[in-house]
């Protein structure tokens, strides 16, 4: 019989969760610092550049979003995927 990812016995165990939920939670915590730099900096381009984004900024800010939205799924539970480092980005 093939085990599925919801079975309960693929889990780690609940204390190594929350070891995983507080690297997580810190590494999101210099993600919003990051994205609040990646914000102003894009806005002084925009202002320089007669309202024209930076591309770069735009394709980090969108990677950047990716795995924000993982790490909040595992860190309520909605998923039992860590985000990465310790899988793909997307």
């Amino acid at each position: 019989m093939t085990q599925t990812p919801e079975d309960p016995s693929d889990f780690d165990p609940l204390w190594q969760r929350l070891l995983w939920m507080i690297i997580v939670a810190v590494l999101l915590s210099m993600a919003q610092t990051l994205l609040w730099l990646i914000t102003i900096a894009q806005f002084i381009v925009m202002a320089v550049n007669q309202r024209t984004p930076n591309e770069q900024l735009q394709e980090i800010g969108t990677t950047l979003g990716l795995w924000m939205a993982k790490s909040v799924h595992y860190l309520t539970a909605a998923s039992e995927v860590k985000p990465w480092p310790w899988t793909r980005l997307d």
